[in-house]
């Protein structure tokens, strides 16, 4: 078992950046592929970026290149999700997930999720 805790989330202005952090506890973490989703009110949950157990690979969607950056620290069991230039339409929920498969990990599969940290940009 993994379980999996966001924080971070926050209310910002368009343009802010902001850090969320998703701490994990329980099995090996460094084994897994950790990946970031988030769900708008009255929307499906959206893949928002993704990387390997080693941190040499990541993977964004098209909406957060260039904006977000994601990153991991397995010595305290963290991945980070850095999001600079916030759009108002970044606003949602955000997810952490884990998996030791990518394949699951990307079409919202994951094995294990986190509760969850909302995110707010104001226009």
């Amino acid at each position: 078992q993994v379980q999996l805790v966001e924080s971070g989330g926050g209310l910002v202005q368009a343009g802010d950046s902001l850090r969320l952090s998703c701490a994990a506890s329980g099995r090996t973490f460094s084994s897994y592929f950790v990946g970031w989703f988030r769900q708008a009110p009255g929307k499906e949950r959206e893949f928002v970026a993704a990387i390997s157990w080693s941190g040499g690979n990541t993977d964004y969607a098209d909406s957060v290149k260039g904006r977000f950056t994601i990153s991991r620290d397995n010595a305290k069991n963290t991945v980070y999700l850095q999001m600079s230039s916030l759009k108002p339409e970044d606003t949602a929920a955000y997810y952490c997930a884990a998996d030791t498969k990518i394949s699951r990990l990307l079409i919202g599969r994951g094995d294990y999720w986190g509760q969850g940290t909302q995110v707010t940009v104001s226009s």
